[in-house]
């Protein structure tokens, strides 16, 4: 990927309350935060008064996986589900300081680092990993919908004092980031994080590489108890 910059805009839902918690989620590969925007003020804001929601949009690359012209795109991806040994360094530190910017700019504002949730979708979720057990603040939480953590970014993350809950979401019928993938995923944070009570995996029968309203409920219902 070249040297566009990864964040090119950020949209917001703001607290109606008193803005007590935020939410920072990330779209995944060749998505729009548009979208992610507009289910999560239908189906998980309202219920969640006190909390700002932050969508950044990743800038367009040319990617491997997608010839056909610049798609959105926080790192390279060459196949589909990920290769172990794929790991487009550049970009990903890039987009992880974005990501950290975002956290920092909250912090400056008063935001206690332990009310701000990390949350993301597919590639957004891998991001969303790789930001939350690298960096130095103690989060209020960490959600994966249909997500991986990257084989080689793990040694970076094995030393992590993160302690935050985590929820993991994956279908059981996902084919571009299989089920299996996230187990992965899960066997490696019980093996790394010190308060694997505070881990929960989810799955949905029948669910392909998509959100439903089983698991937006469920997400809603974590946030309720992590940022209430």
């Amino acid at each position: 990927m070249d040297d566009t910059p990864a964040c090119e805009g950020i949209i917001t839902i703001p607290a109606v309350q008193a803005h007590t918690a935020t939410v920072i989620f990330i779209h995944g590969y060749n998505k729009s935060n548009l979208t992610y925007q507009a289910l999560v003020a239908e189906s998980i804001a309202p219920s969640l008064p006190h909390v700002q929601w932050i969508f950044p949009q990743a800038s367009k690359h040319q990617t491997t996986y997608h010839p056909e012209g610049p798609c959105p795109a926080w790192f390279d991806i060459e196949e589909l589900p990920p290769r172990a040994d794929e790991y487009d360094e550049q970009a990903i530190s890039k987009s992880i300081g974005a990501i950290e910017e975002l956290i920092q700019s909250q912090i400056h504002q008063g935001m206690d680092s332990r009310r701000i949730v990390l949350a993301g979708f597919s590639q957004g979720a891998a991001l969303s990993m790789m930001v939350a057990l690298q960096t130095r603040h103690h989060l209020g939480g960490l959600a994966s919908l249909s997500g991986w953590i990257p084989p080689r970014a793990r040694s970076s993350m094995m030393n992590s004092t993160q302690r935050c809950p985590i929820l993991w979401c994956h279908g059981t019928a996902d084919t571009e980031i299989p089920i299996a993938l996230a187990e992965d995923g899960i066997a490696f944070l019980r093996d790394t994080i010190e308060q694997k009570e505070t881990l929960r995996f989810i799955r949905y029968d029948g669910l392909e590489h998509t959100t439903n309203d089983a698991e937006l409920k469920d997400l809603g219902a974590w946030l309720q108890t992590v940022i209430r």
